[in-house]
Parts: structure tokens; C-alpha cells; sequence
């Protein structure tokens, strides 16, 4: 029903999938190109550390490659708008996608060359799989503030989060397809490293061949992405005013988020090393790697399921229950995990469980951008985003310190020693504090009340 205003108050959850077969050719080839990148993206990036121990990495390598990661997703953002006012739109597209596709072919030469001699200097074969990072994840430099604030303009205010649940389902299709191409890739070949080259060099072709079609077909004459830049002021400014209201929920965010950071690079190494659990069942026989790729499977065909459902409900409920729900789920999952037993129906049931980390998002999106005035939606959640993506870059590097040592320290007749269990017992109490914290001092959003 639409209101006097104009705005449909219905927020249909196939509109996202409607609107995107009616959409203009260039904006149409752009979203596409999105696509493939996202899907090359998911198909390596969870496996990625695996492949990184099987070329000799520690396990303080593969934290520290974590929070580079953290490090990037943090910073990128802004450099991008400014290259986008530098050089235009469309050449800005063309070369952030040409970075990827490069990204994901160094990921695949790092096998194939080995360690690299400098000299008298000999670089492990893993190093680089961080130089590819720094590529492959420029794609990743667009877009976050104004798909916010589109949103945010075109939803009411007491259905952000139906809005968010209708555009994030579409997005997580993809982040489905990834794992399970992974896996059907790893499970036609006889080694890990055989089977992740061809998921790279799927990735590769998925990345030249969205470059190519976007560069000749996209046109972003009209197109003002990153024109709003103001630089290093405007950061700043955007800090000082951000609604007060936000406080509470990115203080417990940021909890959540270092403690899920300081496991999440690990948690193919516990299934595939730590537990060693494949899958044998439906005339099917799957290594612990390709079974990896199934359980990432589980857990967004529940988050598709769940997410609508769960915005629906916050009409009634609040956005702060949805909230903390998915907040829960993403601190007690690692402690669950690590002291699973090595059976493959209780990994399926918990990866499922996972899932519901993400039923949440769409309210937790919704109570980010629902404070912000109706012309700085875009400004507050970049501004969120910076702020807690640069306080969880060193999560991971944490995360590996525990897992890979070896010290233990005893205190009275407790002995607390590092390893896998210590760092995934951690990151759930650490994630159980931001729990508690957003329960006890969260704010809802007026428009729920």
C-alpha cells in the first residue's frame, strides 16, 4: 500500500531480483561484473588459508594475513572514491577490476612457482598469496555508503530492515554459488592444491571475462561515484557527528566482530586438520576440503531462509532482538566448533547454526543507517564501517598468535596453555562481551518502538 507520500510500503523480497532484469544495459553489465567478482571471490578467499599452510605458513602467518585483510576492507573504501574523481568512473571500474583479476592470478602462481629467490633473500611461496590479497580485493573498494543509503532513501523507516533483507538475500545467492562450485572443483581432483588451482583459474577467467564486458559495455558517463571524497576533514567531521544513538551498537560490533576475527581465517584448518572430518553419505565421498565448501553451503541456505522471516518479525519486535540474536551466534560459534566432535552431521547442524549469524544483518544494517538525516545515510555508515574495521585489524594476528604457539602459563593448579582451543575459547568471550554489552546498553530505533 503506498502512503501519502508515495513510498510503497510493501517491500517485496523478489523486487531486488524484478528490478535487476529491468534494469538499464549499463548499470545491468555493472551489476553483473559485480556478480562474477563477488562469486570469484567466495570460491577462493575461505580456502585461502588452507592453501597457505599447505605452502608452509605458520599459523602466525595466516592470522597476520587475516588482519591484512582487516587492514584493507578498513582503508580501501576511501582511496577508491578518490581514484574514482581522479580518473572517472569508468576507468576506475576497469582498473580495480584489472587488479583482482591479476590478484587471483598470483594466488594461483604462488603454487606453481614455488619459493621465489631474491639474491641472497628466499621468500617463501606464500608470500605471495598477500600480494594477491592487495589485488584481489580492490573489487571490494565500491559501494558500501551508497547502497546504504539507497535504502535508506527508498524504504520507510519502520521497514529498513525488510528493505535490507530483500537486497542482501540477492547478494548471498552468490556468496552460496562460491563455496559449492569450490567444492565440486575440489572434489573432482586427487590433491587439495590440484583442486584449488582450477577454483583460481575459475576465478581468473570469471574476473577477465567481467573486466572485458564491462569496459566496453558499461557506460558511466553519468555515474558520480566517489564524487562526495572530501578527504581526510570529512572523515574526521563524519566521526565527531555521528549519531549518539550508534555508540552502543558499534562498541558491542566491534567486540563481535575482533572476536569473530580473531578465528574466522582458521575455521577451514579446523575442519579440514583440527577435526579432519569429510563426508561419506548419498552415494557421495567428499574430503574434508570439498566438504568444507558444502558446510559454507549449509550455512547461507539457512541465512537466506532466515533473514526475511526475521526482518519480518522485527515489525513486531524490535530491531535490537534480531540484533542480538546474530551477535550471539557469531560469539558462541567458534567455542562450539573447536570442541565439536569429528562427526559430519554435527558439523552440518552447526554450520547451520551459523547461519543465523546472518538472519540479523538486515536489522543490524537497518540500526546503523535508520539515525542517520535522510541525506547522510552514505556518510554515517562509511564513518561506522572505518571506525570498526580499523579497531578489528589486528584480531587476527591475535587469533594466530594463540592458535600457533606453544607457551603455556600456569596459574595455581590451571594451566592455560596456546593452541586451537585457547584462541577459539577467547574469541567467544571476547564476542560474549559485546553480547552482553548491546543487551544490557543497546538502543532500538525509534521507528520500531
Amino acid at each position: 500500500m503506498a502512503t501519502e507520500t508515495g513510498v510503497d510500503e510493501d517491500v517485496d523480497l523478489l523486487d531486488s531480483f524484478r528490478q535487476f532484469f529491468a534494469l538499464e544495459r549499463d548499470v545491468l553489465v555493472l551489476s553483473l561484473s559485480m556478480l562474477a567478482f563477488s562469486l570469484a571471490f567466495q570460491m577462493t578467499s575461505r580456502y585461502i588459508p588452507e592453501y597457505m599452510r599447505i605452502l608452509g605458513a605458520s599459523a602466525g602467518v595466516i592470522g597476520l594475513y587475516g588482519s591484512v585483510g582487516n587492514l584493507i576492507s578498513a582503508v580501501y573504501p576511501y582511496p577508491g572514491g578518490a581514484v574514482s574523481d581522479r580518473i572517472g568512473s569508468r576507468l576506475a571500474l576497469t582498473a580495480f577490476a584489472t587488479l583482482a583479476t591479476v590478484g587471483f592470478g598470483i594466488w594461483y602462481l604462488a603454487s606453481v612457482i614455488g619459493d621465489v629467490t631474491l639474491g641472497a633473500t628466499t621468500l617463501p611461496a606464500w608470500t605471495l598469496v598477500f600480494v594477491g590479497l592487495f589485488l584481489a580485493q580492490a573489487w571490494k573498494s565500491f559501494g558500501l555508503g551508497a547502497t546504504f543509503a539507497i535504502v535508506k532513501q527508498s524504504v520507510p523507516p519502520q521497514r529498513l530492515a525488510m528493505g535490507f533483507a530483500s537486497t542482501e538475500m540477492f547478494r548471498r545467492i552468490g556468496f552460496l554459488l562460491g563455496p559449492l562450485a569450490a567444492a565440486a572443483l575440489l572434489a573432482t581432483t586427487a590433491t587439495f592444491v590440484d583442486g584449488f588451482q582450477r577454483v583460481l583459474l575459475v576465478a581468473l577467467a570469471c574476473g577477465l571475462v567481467a573486466t572485458v564486458a564491462q569496459h566496453f559495455l558499461y557506460d558511466a558517463s553519468e555515474d558520480t561515484l566517489g564524487k562526495s571524497f572530501e578527504g581526510i576533514d570529512q572523515i574526521l567531521a563524519d566521526l565527531r557527528t555521528m549519531p549518539a544513538t550508534l555508540r552502543p551498537l558499534l562498541v558491542a560490533d566491534t567486540f563481535v566482530r575482533f572476536a569473530n576475527g580473531m578465528v574466522y581465517v582458521f575455521f577451514v584448518i579446523v575442519v579440514t586438520e583440527f577435526l579432519s572430518v569429510g563426508f561419506t553419505g548419498f552415494g557421495l565421498q567428499l574430503r574434508p576440503d570439498a566438504f568444507f565448501g558444502v558446510l559454507l553451503g549449509v550455512e547461507m541456505v539457512v541465512a537466506i531462509l532466515s533473514m526475511a522471516p526475521v526482518a519480518k518479525l522485527t515489525e513486531w519486535a524490535g530491531l535490537k532482538p534480531a540484533v542480538a540474536l546474530g551477535f550471539l551466534v557469531y560469539a558462541v560459534f567458534p567455542l562450539l566448533l573447536i570442541f565439536a566432535p569429528g562427526n559430519q552431521w554435527v558439523l552440518v547442524l552447526l554450520f547451520a547454526f551459523s547461519g543465523l549469524r546472518f538472519a540479523g544483518l538486515p536489522a543490524h544494517k537497518a540500526l546503523i543507517v535508520g539515525p542517520a538525516e535522510q541525506d547522510a545515510g552514505g556518510r554515517v555508515t562509511g564513518t561506522y564501517y572505518l571506525l570498526r574495521n580499523t579497531l578489528v585489524i589486528p584480531s587476527a594476528a591475535l587469533g594466530g598468535w594463540l592458535y600457533g604457539s606453544e607457551w603455556a602459563v600456569a596459574i595455581g593448579d590451571v594451566v592455560i596453555q596456546a593452541g586451537p582451543e585457547l584462541a577459539f575459547g577467547v574469541a567467544t568471550v571476547v564476542g560474549l562481551i559485546g553480547v552482553v554489552y548491546f543487551i544490557v546498553f543497546g538502543r532500538e530505533f525509534e521507528a520500531y518502538e
